[in-house]
């Protein structure tokens, strides 16, 4: 078959090749809110719980709202979806004691649980993502180095706002915020994370464009 096909066959045909773009999204939902009701159930801390996953809270919620209007291709919403569940996990566990990151702190000799760098580093290869899609079809930015530029301003920009709601958090609850932070005693945690969502964003933008570009080529034009 050739390469070019989602662009010149018509879009009932191809509705037919694969399961209905709805249902996905259903089953990426209900996959999600289980791990939500995992999550929720006996969390290390309940306080560093809803820090940890209330982005989730905010763009869930969202995303269903304006899904009738405005819907963002299954790639987006499959990326989104373990995004949440990063956090859900991180939350659930503190981001500092996830067992898996744990057993690998021991076997390996590590110096810390580095589950909070997968998190900041999910925290830029997703959004950037989201990013891209949003520019490319709702702002008509074309594709090259403007686009890469913005994609990475954004990325860049959301992680900002995070640390700086990490500060205020610790400044206003003090030493209750310490498990929200997970600096594990590292001084440079927050140049770290940031570095991490930079190098997250970077790997989405070489990894996810052909990928994306295919399946922003199936879908119609938005409409508001």
């Amino acid at each position: 078959m050739r390469g070019d096909f989602p662009a010149r066959w018509p879009r009932c045909y191809l509705e037919q090749l694969s399961p209905s773009p709805r249902r996905t999204h259903a089953a990426l939902l209900i996959a999600t809110s289980l791990v939500f009701l995992w999550s929720v159930i006996s969390p290390h801390d309940f306080f560093t719980w809803f820090l940890e996953i209330f982005p989730a809270l905010i763009a869930i919620p969202l995303l269903l709202w304006i899904y009738p209007r405005y819907r963002f291709t299954t790639l987006a919403y499959t990326l989104i979806a373990i995004h949440a569940c990063i956090l859900m996990i991180g939350g659930h566990y503190t981001y500092a004691e996830v067992p898996l990151f744990n057993w690998l702190k021991s076997a390996y000799h590590l110096d810390r649980n580095y589950y909070d760098r997968l998190g900041h580093f999910a925290q830029g290869f997703v959004p950037a993502a989201i990013a891209r899609e949003v520019l490319i079809r709702w702002t008509g930015v074309r594709r090259g180095a403007m686009l890469v530029f913005l994609v990475l301003c954004v990325a860049m920009a959301i992680s900002a706002w995070y640390e700086i709601l990490e500060f205020l958090v610790a400044r206003m609850t003090g030493d209750s915020a310490e498990r929200f932070l997970g600096t594990q005693g590292d001084a440079w945690d927050t140049q770290w994370d940031m570095t991490s969502c930079f190098i997250g964003a970077l790997c989405s933008l070489l990894v996810i464009p052909r990928l994306q570009d295919r399946a922003i080529a199936q879908r119609e034009p938005p409409t508001a």
